[in-house]
């Protein structure tokens, strides 16, 4: 008579059947959060060598999104506001930049998909220039451009595609040795740890403005207040010229100018209807500037009348008060939404379906009084956690 036994996997043999196999390791590991992963490293060594290793960290960017912005009110004060509203996001994952060298001095300059470019001066010294990751807080300090003799400096701007590399550049727009003129292009590689000359000097419109570079379509992208408007294909090493948008007339109340979800998004409002506006979107071939969104704020002013300032004239392009912050592309697009900022307050305007609500209360800061507008689209950061190397 043939006998049968049944063998039970028990809870603990599985477990060790899991920890071993590294390969399911990894596609578990993928779907954590980063700051989990970052108190998971504590596990074991070879946990540590995995979340730390360069090729698992840029294939966990895939997995991660916008969760937040970061407002400045000064240099090193911030204003932090969760896109969404779990716990886990509700906490500001930074207060300071204290983990940077000279923290006191630091200023954020960019932020580009989980990295931010920032910059302190020490005092009788020379601008310092550091990539860091807010969420690892690790930092790497950009060494001096070597050069002739003395320069200017015009923009400095970061370049990060984790979906494509795990390096980033540092692009310097600088004065050039040839002419007053020109100008001279510099890119720093954190794989090279290096500057190099990119290109021959170029000319550019006088009034560009080359330190409020937006990334965006593997180029950085500038404008000049009277409309000219620059790319720098970095990959290509080139040049180019984008369309402007159709001429308005009356001076412009307001200009944004950002990237969201890999789409590039301008909004300039002339006149007094400043409470309608479009949303304009560049085609990723920049044959033109197309309008993605209509925006009607006036629901907006009847819920929130301190946005009027009665002590203005009526047709005063300045008789609303509010700022755009920065425009938010989700996957869903039924979700995408625009952060206007009121006095007193931080809105979110559905651009599909109208609808808004408050997201927060401002208090007001120092002399600030509560009719005053504290941001601009040029003080908002995005926060993306990242496990990205610097």
């Amino acid at each position: 008579m043939l006998s049968t036994r049944t063998t039970t996997n028990s809870p603990n043999n599985s477990a060790e059947t899991i920890a071993s196999n590294e390969d399911l390791v990894t596609l578990i590991l993928l779907r954590v959060p980063v700051k989990p992963l970052l108190r998971f490293k504590c596990v074991s060594k070879q946990w540590l060598s995995l979340i730390s290793d360069s090729h698992f960290c840029h294939r966990h960017h895939h997995h991660t999104s916008l969760s937040a912005i970061f407002l400045r009110r000064t240099p090193s004060l911030f204003q932090f506001i969760p896109l969404h509203h779990t716990h886990h996001h509700t906490t500001p994952p930074f207060k300071s930049f204290s983990f940077i060298n000279h923290n006191e001095n630091t200023k954020i300059l960019q932020s580009c998909n989980g990295l931010y470019l920032c910059r302190s001066q020490i005092q009788n010294r020379d601008h310092s220039y550091y990539v860091c990751n807010p969420t690892t807080k690790h930092f790497s300090t950009l060494p001096p451009i070597i050069t002739n003799g003395p320069i200017s400096i015009f923009g400095v701007n970061l370049a990060f595609e984790p979906s494509k590399s795990p390096y980033y550049q540092v692009i310097c727009v600088r004065s050039s040795d040839v002419s007053l003129y020109y100008y001279q292009i510099e890119i720093y590689s954190s794989k090279t740890r290096a500057w190099n000359p990119c290109g021959s000097p170029f000319v550019a419109p006088f009034d560009m403005v080359f330190d409020n570079g937006v990334f965006w379509n593997g180029a950085l992208h500038w404008l000049s207040p009277t409309g000219s408007a620059l790319y720098f294909d970095i990959h290509n090493e080139c040049l180019g010229k984008m369309p402007s948008l159709p001429v308005s007339r009356g001076n412009r109340r307001f200009r944004y100018f950002g990237e969201s979800g890999g789409h590039l998004h301008l909004v300039e409002i002339y006149g007094p209807r400043a409470t309608k506006f479009n949303v304009f979107e560049m085609e990723s071939d920049y044959s033109k500037w197309f309008v993605k969104y209509e925006v009607d704020l006036d629901g907006i002013v009847a819920t929130f009348p301190e946005m009027v300032r009665d002590y203005l004239d009526t047709c005063d392009s300045c008789y609303y008060a509010f700022v755009i912050v920065f425009i938010v592309r989700s996957e869903n697009e039924e979700d995408s939404k625009l952060l206007l900022h009121i006095p007193g307050k931080i809105i979110s305007y559905n651009l599909m379906d109208k609808s808004f609500k408050k997201v927060c209360e401002l208090k007001p800061f120092g002399n600030e009084s509560k009719s005053s507008l504290q941001f601009g689209w040029l003080d908002a950061y995005q926060y993306i956690e990242s496990l990205a190397c610097v």
